[in-house]
């Protein structure tokens, strides 16, 4: 089983209770989401906004980037509005990570820890 993400479509992709499920999500501005194949980690956090955890998928010596809820401390960003909009264009706002929706963020830590990830 693997989650796929469309950077083109600003969608993640996974089998969830044995059904196909697809939702929005926010992505990098400027390209700056990794692209490729990856394998995500749970990672505990304490930096505020994240809910504590994070489904991390690269790391270099200077950053990471994760799979999480969506960080919403910068309330003039809509991040909210932004992940419901039906223009994609509006779902390139983050530093790199991926956010998704609270619900959502719960299904992949249920179902895909250290499952493939596509990023594509």
């Amino acid at each position: 089983m693997s989650i796929l993400v469309s950077i083109a479509l600003a969608t993640i992709c996974f089998t969830y209770n044995g059904k196909q499920e697809c939702d929005p999500v926010l992505l990098g501005k400027n390209n700056t989401t990794p692209r490729g194949d990856f394998v995500i980690r749970r990672r505990f956090v304490v930096s505020p906004g994240y809910g504590g955890d994070v489904l991390q998928f690269y790391e270099d010596k200077v950053q990471f980037f994760a799979i999480h809820r969506i960080w919403l401390l910068r309330p003039q960003e809509h991040r909210q509005e932004r992940l419901k909009s039906s223009n994609v264009k509006e779902h390139f706002i983050s530093s790199g990570c991926i956010n998704v929706s609270p619900d959502v963020y719960e299904k992949l830590v249920n179902c895909c820890q250290n499952q493939e990830l596509e990023i594509f």
